[in-house]
């Protein structure tokens, strides 16, 4: 992903944003249809390349038509690698032109509150009509005053796991070793049969944060106070939590992390490298999707080795972080009224369910009454994923996830304290180094 330093994000994500307001959103979200003012409009809406390609022929093959037929919008849908849409809502707001709606994932949002559109009066409409947001899916789509984004879905994330090889050290799905010391002591049984888990320490935007943030909060760590603005990084628990991880990794863990995105460990459990990662429910869909193609060490379907479970507890409890994404109308599109509209209606419940259910449990709602979804009953190996959104705790705790925090997680603080300290940086010096660089984020 291409690096923006601090004084560059506050430069082009500060800029004047234009305020655009359409009426009868409830009744979009009752009929599904737009206000006549939307025909004739044609919208360029830029995504990530989903991790489970049914889902985008979904939005190409019967969203597109179904939008241009509902609503006279002719609608342009752009897939790109989601390392990359940062940088393209920044070279978007420098040159006030591209993607009139942008797809964001974790609190990027804030990062860009003075450059998109107010979208309050849809957000509340979806709230209300759906059973109400998610906490997670509100406070990084949400500046404390207006809705500077429109929830989309939340990627759950659970650790998943092959059945035959932690039975073989002793472990089921029903008896998992459940805190970091049994867990890490679990891996460096895997690891001697040759089946080490994968995690990456890269610079990526899913698989990093929901793993090392959750294992800094298990230990007790914490990137901020409750004020938001006190740093209070370099404390004992976190640098007990950098210790254990330093000797762990090498112990237990594929040291190729340290260069994985986040389809690195999908590829690595999928050709039998790896016992055991963090990860959305992608390689179990794509298993079921090819049990053809892969299979265990026996020749049986790999689909039916495979189990999720949540992350492990530490000492101060179990933790976890789920991958919000929500939808930015940026303020220099010329066609924001259309947008709204858009947006409005691809999220009312006709519309929306069909993405959904393409998902089959990859992503869960934004709102709670997609836990009610028949997918959730097809499979039982999804369960783990079903309320997952319900848990967990999102950057910058124990502070709000505002733009502090979202420019913390964009520059992997967290993750490159962790990583510094495997490569062989003494914990203290890697946790001296991080608590400093977000000392110069929060400005105490």
């Amino acid at each position: 992903m291409a690096r923006i330093d601090r004084r560059r994000f506050l430069q082009l994500s500060g800029g004047g944003g234009i305020l655009a307001q359409s009426g009868g959103i409830a009744a979009i979200l009752a009929t599904s249809r737009a206000p006549a003012y939307a025909q004739g409009a044609s919208l360029h809406w830029l995504r990530w390349a989903d991790f489970v390609p049914a889902s985008d022929q979904v939005l190409r093959q019967k969203i597109i038509p179904e939008c241009q037929k509902a609503l006279g919008v002719k609608l342009n849908i752009e897939t790109i690698n989601a390392n990359d849409i940062q940088a393209r809502v920044t070279s978007s707001i420098q040159s006030g032109s591209g993607p009139d709606v942008i797809c964001a994932l974790n609190n990027w949002p804030q990062l860009y509150g003075g450059s998109v559109v107010d979208v309050s009066d849809i957000a509340e409409a979806l709230g209300k009509s759906q059973g109400g947001f998610y906490d997670t899916a509100k406070i990084v789509a949400n500046d404390g005053k207006k809705w500077i984004a429109v929830p989309w879905c939340i990627v759950g994330a659970a650790l998943t796991n092959r059945k035959s090889w932690f039975e073989q050290i002793g472990y089921t799905a029903e008896k998992f070793p459940d805190t970091w010391e049994s867990y890490i002591a679990a891996g460096k049984k895997l690891k001697a049969n040759g089946h080490p888990y994968g995690q990456t320490l890269g610079h990526t935007f899913g698989d990093a944060p929901t793993y090392w943030y959750s294992y800094l909060w298990a230990w007790g760590g914490k990137e901020v106070e409750a004020d938001g603005k006190t740093v209070v990084l370099n404390s004992k628990e976190t640098l007990d939590s950098v210790k254990f991880m330093a000797s762990a990794w090498r112990e237990t863990f594929d040291e190729g992390g340290l260069a994985w995105d986040d389809s690195s460990n999908n590829r690595a459990f999928l050709s039998g490298t790896i016992s055991s990662t963090l990860n959305g429910a992608s390689i179990y869909i794509e298993s079921k999707r090819k049990p053809e193609t892969y299979s265990t060490e026996k020749g049986t379907p790999l689909k039916d080795d495979i189990f999720h479970h949540q992350l492990p507890k530490g000492p101060a409890g179990q933790f976890s972080y789920h991958v919000p994404f929500s939808n930015m109308v940026m303020a220099y599109s010329k066609n924001q009224k259309a947008a709204k509209d858009f947006l409005s209606w691809v999220s009312s419940k006709p519309v929306y369910a069909q993405w959904f259910e393409s998902q089959q449990g990859f992503s869960v709602g934004a709102t709670t009454d997609w836990e009610k979804s028949k997918i959730w009953d097809a499979d039982p190996v999804m369960g783990p994923y079903r309320l997952a959104a319900r848990s967990g705790r999102f950057a910058g705790y124990a502070g709000p996830s505002g733009r502090a925090a979202a420019e913390a997680l964009s520059k992997y603080i967290i993750t490159d304290m962790y990583a510094k300290a495997v490569q062989g940086m003494a914990p203290a010096d890697s946790v001296k180094w991080a608590h400093g660089e977000l000392v110069k984020i929060y400005g105490a």
